[in-house]
């Protein structure tokens, strides 16, 4: 089993990484606390038994709590499902949700935890890929809106986060390429070397192979808890946990949440943020190459479909709309050189515009 400390003082928290982690080893000094398991269909029939049994083994009282699969139950309405289940079940302020699933459950449940009763103590169980190495550790949390993706949320670190790679057999070939997408990320924006070893070893991380997996999720969390630690709640230097996202959010959006997956929407946001650091960071266009073909090397896409790509007016309609723009004028994290990037960056829409209808060039 690795674990990884995230520092944060009283709100510090564990990250275990193995075979068998599952979450409740916090809760065994309160025998009789109350749990809400949040799951989704996808999800639930897999693990949720075996989750509620690893709670009960550890003293809780669990129940469970099971939304749509996707990204539109990143909304109100199952917020609202959630604390109305948790009344049911008699959860007070001494009691705990626990997010079984991906992103969008953990954001959802993160985010309902924050809020109910003005906060409750969270769990994160990930169960894809790119909620272990990224969405379960630091503490975001929201839901999206109708003009754009996680506009409403709220800090709140979970209490613990554990992540069985062993559940990532059942994930599905898409799913498990989308959370690569992430795993790139921390290459590019903090460690060059770590970029070389994925290169080295992408053919066994795209056949999940154990051993690989864990050692590079550990680095993914270790590279994140030490960003977070440095910058809790993104007034600084965490807005780097960004690159790709801005542009690949305004995709999501431009799209209609579902064509693209979050991971593969920040794959094609990365591709799109390494064209506009060459022009206005001198990236070398060699590592641009690099991050496009080992991308392309899990699968994931680097060019946007040249028949129906999101209309760039929408595109730009969901750019000022991002929560980092700033009077209108969006914010990007732009690459200097590989493990290295900054934020921040104010760039002309019109070079924007240019980079994204030359779909990367």
């Amino acid at each position: 089993m690795k674990t990884v400390r995230v520092e944060l003082g009283e709100r510090g928290y564990t990250i275990r990484i193995g075979p068998g982690a599952a979450p409740g080893e916090v809760l065994r000094g309160a025998p009789g606390t109350r749990a809400l398991v949040v799951s989704d269909t996808n999800v639930d029939p897999l693990y949720g038994a075996r989750c509620e049994a690893a709670l009960r083994d550890c003293g809780a009282r669990p129940v469970r709590h099971v939304v749509p699969a996707g990204e539109p139950s990143k909304c109100w309405k199952q917020v609202a499902g959630i604390y109305e289940r948790a009344l049911e079940a008699g959860l007070d302020r001494r009691s705990v949700m626990v997010a079984l699933g991906g992103g969008v459950v953990g954001d959802l449940a993160g985010f309902a935890a924050a809020t109910y009763m003005r906060g409750i103590a969270y769990l994160q169980a990930p169960t894809t890929l790119l909620a272990m190495v990224d969405s379960a550790v630091g503490g975001k949390t929201g839901i999206n809106l109708e003009r754009g993706k996680n506009l409403v949320g709220a800090f709140h670190q979970p209490s613990e986060v554990a992540a069985d790679p062993t559940v990532l057999e059942t994930l599905p070939a898409r799913e498990y390429a989308a959370g690569l997408a992430e795993v790139v990320k921390y290459g590019v924006i903090w460690d060059a070397p770590f970029f070389a070893r994925l290169e080295a070893a992408a053919d066994a991380l795209a056949a999940r192979d154990a051993a690989v997996l864990s050692e590079v999720m550990a680095r993914c969390c270790e590279i994140k808890a030490e960003v977070v630690a440095m910058d809790e709640r993104e007034s600084g230097v965490r807005a780097i946990l960004n690159f790709g996202h801005t542009l690949g959010h305004a995709l999501e959006a431009a799209s209609g949440y579902g064509r693209w997956l979050h991971g593969e929407a920040v794959a094609l946001g990365m591709v799109l943020a390494g064209a506009l650091s060459v022009r206005e960071k001198g990236f070398d266009p060699a590592d641009q190459r690099r991050l496009a073909a080992l991308l392309r090397r899990f699968g994931l896409p680097t060019a946007l479909p040249a028949a129906d790509a999101p209309a760039w007016e929408a595109v730009r309609t969901a750019l000022r709309a991002d929560k980092k723009s700033v009077a209108g004028a969006p914010r990007f994290v732009l690459a200097e050189r590989l493990g290295r990037v900054v934020f921040g960056c104010e760039t002309a829409e019109q070079t924007v515009e240019e980079v994204y209808r030359g779909g990367g060039e």
